[in-house]
């Protein structure tokens, strides 16, 4: 016989997204409407006219000047170096079609295809450009593959692009807590917190002197030896507290700015950055086609000396035909627009 008063089967129990905390979020992975360009496009608008650079996207620097420097034309073949996000590649990009090329590289396994997707979607596809997952140190093995002589235009930032230093779990940031990482190829390589592990004391200072200029180098090596380090906020910790304890008076932002430079040290040499850098300046003449230009962005004085002595090195061997004796800095404009611009340099070659 039948139940007189079924059970009513229940109701699915509605769940309710988490709410967006906040006009301006803290943490990356609450940023979501900043992470999907798509669906929010007005909020991002917002937080770009604002001056800020939203989470998970990169802003471009020195856009107009380097495509003075690089003269793109309809038919060339250039080359993006470090592709990043993006956006200096679809720039030249839509200067160079119909009928030209342009090649990017990328050492990051994560951040590649999602550029590649975002370009395709752009309209570009692989008759005009193509995504070579590569340090810029291999450009000439990206050539030979593409069986190409070589570039009309070769384009390198040197900068970290914003997705990784935004992300907290790719250990290049300590506003946020995260795996002390530091890998621009996650897959391949020792982390920073084994780097840290496994250097001397002796060594550690020498490299936070070379790769940052950190005057409290021998200090804070002493300091980050002690014990393992995991975490790039207990890095950070380390390195306030032992300032702290060490000085009575230091300089306002002296502590953060001796965190920033340990940070970009670290970073440098777990990513072998200067090593990559002199292998692709010294190819860099080999892979331009006569009268190509070549374009070099950095963000620090160890990347823009290198650059500096190889270009006015090839001028005097007549390998170029005109460098850049002076760098060239962003606008007023742009600074106010996008801060993390404040220390690009750039600096330019044209081949014989």
């Amino acid at each position: 016989m039948p139940d007189e008063n079924p059970i009513p089967p229940a109701s699915p129990v509605h769940k309710r997204r988490v709410r967006y905390s906040g006009k301006n979020p803290r943490k990356f992975n609450e940023r979501y409407k900043e992470l999907n360009l798509e669906r929010y496009g007005a909020d991002v608008g917002k937080i770009i006219a604002s001056g800020k650079t939203p989470a998970g996207m990169h802003r471009s620097v020195m856009v107009a000047e380097i495509l003075e420097v690089l003269a793109p034309k309809a038919g060339e073949i250039a080359v993006d170096a470090t592709l990043g996000y993006g956006g200096h590649a679809r720039e030249i990009l839509s200067r160079i079609t119909p009928g030209g090329r342009l090649l990017g590289l990328d050492v990051d396994p994560l951040e590649l295809p999602r550029t590649e997707e975002r370009l395709r979607a752009a309209g570009f596809g692989p008759e005009s450009f193509t995504a070579h997952r590569s340090n810029f140190a291999g450009l000439p093995q990206v050539l030979m593959k593409e069986n190409l002589l070589g570039a009309d235009m070769i384009l390198a930032d040197l900068g970290v692009s914003s997705m990784q230093l935004d992300d907290p779990a790719r250990g290049f940031t300590f506003k946020e807590a995260g795996p002390l990482d530091m890998r621009m190829n996650p897959t391949r390589g020792e982390s920073a917190a084994q780097l840290l592990a496994r250097v001397s004391e002796e060594k550690l200072a020498v490299l936070l002197e070379e790769n940052a200029d950190e005057p409290h180098a021998r200090l804070l090596a002493r300091a980050l030896k002690k014990k393992p380090i995991p975490t790039t906020q207990a890095l950070a910790r380390i390195i306030h507290d032992t300032l702290k304890a060490s000085f009575t008076i230091l300089p306002a932002g002296e502590i953060e700015t001796s965190i920033r430079r340990v940070f970009q040290a670290l970073r440098i040499a777990v990513n072998d950055e200067f090593s990559a850098l002199d292998t692709f300046l010294r190819n860099l003449p080999s892979c331009l086609k006569p009268g190509g230009r070549a374009a070099v962005l950095t963000f620090h004085s160890g990347e823009d000396r290198r650059v500096k002595k190889a270009f006015q090195a090839g001028e005097r061997d007549g390998v170029y035909s005109a460098v850049a004796h002076e760098v060239t800095r962003a606008s007023s404009e742009e600074l106010a627009a996008n801060p993390r611009a404040s220390s690009a340099k750039l600096r330019w070659a044209v081949r014989s």
